[in-house]
């Protein structure tokens, strides 16, 4: 064996050998913790936390020139992003920016903000500097308080569910009848409220979300389905109810949504993708 041959396989051996040595260290997801509204501070950046609050919870009335369609963003992000599962905003604060495979690209909070108003809102874009979009990022920030950045809480996102099991669309449309249509409506039009807005949000049609929202993908919306639907009635349907009654209702009649063309583009793409 060669000089040459022999230093480069110690050199494979020592490091084979640190590697094993060195532990290999995972950074556990914290606890789900919600601050009080007690405790939003006073002054400036209280009365921005407070607005962005309000902006989550009635988004339709609040920026009716940015939402397109009859929905508030707490519809998704139940309890104004305070419940695990349901797209909370709790933690979300210390891990942006990150890479999304959707866009291909690293997106900031404010890119991720935008991207529900374009897609789940069916609207547009909030400007990067605006008063609406601080007052947002305040809100999450706030709710945010106490987890490491870097750290994903327990909770975060939507939950999961077996995607090898195979969705069964006309079984799904028994399920959304027997569970859903009470609150959602026969036609997916939602249940109005006596002041334009919705007690229980459409699910299909043009006043909910676009082909391009999360929502619009059947193993996305089984999972938050899974969690949190029927409503007070979280974890009452097998994967195979959730991924079923997602495949029925995901695949109605919605807005289109152009750039969703581009999604994935750069590969990774879910085998439930939209576009």
């Amino acid at each position: 064996m060669s000089k040459s041959i022999r230093s480069t396989a110690l050199a494979v051996l020592v490091c084979a050998t640190v590697a094993m040595l060195v532990p290999v260290v995972t950074v556990a997801a914290v606890p789900f913790k919600v601050p009080a509204d007690a405790n939003i501070p006073k002054g400036p950046e209280g009365d921005a936390i407070r607005q962005g609050k309000s902006l989550i919870v009635d988004t339709h009335k609040l920026l009716p020139g940015n939402v397109g369609n009859g929905l508030n963003c707490t519809n998704c992000h139940i309890g104004a992003g305070t419940t695990p599962y349901a797209a909370p905003f709790v933690g979300l604060w210390g891990v942006f920016p990150e890479y999304r495979a959707r866009n291909g690209s690293i997106d900031s909070l404010q890119e991720r903000v935008n991207d529900c108003f374009e897609r789940s809102m069916n609207g547009k874009a909030l400007a990067y500097d605006s008063t609406e979009m601080n007052a947002i990022l305040m809100y999450m920030k706030w709710l945010s308080n106490g987890v490491p950045v870097g750290t994903a809480v327990t909770g975060r996102g939507m939950g999961k569910v077996d995607s090898k099991l195979k969705p069964n669309l006309a079984r799904g449309e028994k399920i959304y009848v027997a569970k859903c249509a009470s609150c959602h409506g026969a036609e997916g039009e939602g249940n109005k409220n006596t002041v334009g807005g919705y007690f229980f949000p459409p699910v299909w049609g043009n006043a909910s979300f676009n082909i391009g929202a999360g929502m619009a993908r059947t193993y996305t919306a089984a999972g938050f389905i899974k969690r949190n639907m029927p409503l007070g009635q979280g974890g009452s349907l097998s994967d195979q109810d959730a991924i079923d009654v997602a495949e029925f209702m995901t695949h109605q009649e919605r807005p289109t949504y152009e750039p969703a063309k581009n999604d994935y583009a750069k590969g990774n793409k879910p085998k439930d993708a939209r576009n």
